[in-house]
């Protein structure tokens, strides 16, 4: 398995933990950056994590910043990314079953070491109920514009 992982300057901290953990089980990250606590801008970040989700590169993605919002509404910008803030193993879980999720967002500022862990966990165990397919069908549909183009 392959994560793909990226964060502004407000998410740095939590992701440098996360990393630790997920390569402490064995699993490969892909560091989309950013590199420090020094202020960025999320969107660039957003978008590299949503990339290489996009191109395959990785098999999903996890984005941060202070709260999750911004870097969310961003990586959700880029066609065929369907981002999720999450905050609890309940929303990520349902986030996989319901919505296909294919990035998380966390919030730096907002969870501990301990919950993104759990978060992810249930993430990765989840499976989408494919029951909801015609949901994310209406999705793609909005991503083609109001008259399906």
């Amino acid at each position: 398995m392959r994560i793909g992982i990226a964060s502004d300057h407000g998410g740095y901290t939590l992701k440098t933990h996360v990393i630790k953990d997920l390569e402490a089980k064995g699993i490969t990250v892909v560091d989309y950056g950013t590199d420090s606590e020094t202020s960025v801008d999320y969107p660039d970040f957003a978008k590299k994590v949503a990339t290489g989700v996009k191109e395959g590169a990785v098999d999903f993605g996890i984005a941060m910043c202070g709260t999750g919002i911004g870097i969310s509404i961003a990586a959700n910008k880029i066609k065929g990314i369907r981002a999720a803030l999450v905050y609890d193993t309940n929303t990520a879980r349902l986030a996989r079953e319901h919505n296909n999720a294919n990035i998380i967002a966390l919030g730096g500022r907002t969870t501990t070491p301990d919950e993104a862990m759990d978060i992810i966990d249930a993430f990765m165990q989840a499976h989408f109920e494919s029951r909801h397919q015609k949901r994310l069908d209406k999705i793609d549909d909005l991503e083609k514009g109001e008259n399906g183009q």
